[in-house]
C-alpha cells in the first residue's frame, strides 16, 4: 500500500471515528458526564490528525492516529466487558450498531499505521 493511500484511509478512519462519537455524545453527556467529556476529546483529537496526515507526511501523527485508535479500541472494551465507573448500563451490550461501527473504523485505523511502520522497518534492515 502506497503512503498516499495509507494516509488517506487514516484520514477516513480518524473522520469516521469523530463522526461516531458525535453522533453518540448526547446520549453520553446526558448518562455520564464524563465520559461525553472523553468523546468531546476524542473528536478533537481525530479532527486534528485527520488534517495533519491529509496535508502532510508525519510519521508521528501516524503513531498517535494508531494509539488514540487503540485507546478508544480499548475503552469500548472496557465499557463492554466490566464497564467504567457510574457506567455500567452498557455492559454486554456488543450488538450496537454505533458500537460495532466503532470497532471496525478503530481496527482499520490502528492496524493501517501500525502495518505501515512494520514495513517502514523490514525496508530499513
Amino acid at each position: 500500500m502506497s503512503i498516499t493511500v495509507r494516509r488517506a484511509v487514516v484520514a477516513v478512519g480518524l473522520a469516521g471515528i469523530a463522526l461516531i462519537h458525535l453522533l453518540d455524545l448526547p446520549g453520553k453527556w446526558a448518562e455520564t458526564r464524563y465520559l461525553g467529556i472523553g468523546y468531546v476529546l476524542v473528536i478533537g483529537a481525530s479532527l486534528v490528525l485527520a488534517e495533519i496526515i491529509s496535508t502532510r507526511d508525519d510519521k508521528r501523527a501516524m503513531y498517535a492516529s494508531a494509539a488514540l485508535s487503540a485507546m478508544v479500541l480499548i475503552g469500548f472494551v472496557v465499557n463492554r466487558t466490566v464497564g467504567m465507573p457510574n457506567a455500567t448500563e452498557d455492559i454486554g451490550n456488543w450488538g450496537e450498531p454505533l458500537g460495532l461501527a466503532s470497532l471496525c473504523v478503530e481496527a482499520i485505523t490502528v492496524w493501517v499505521p501500525a502495518r505501515g511502520a512494520m514495513e517502514m522497518h523490514r525496508r530499513k534492515a
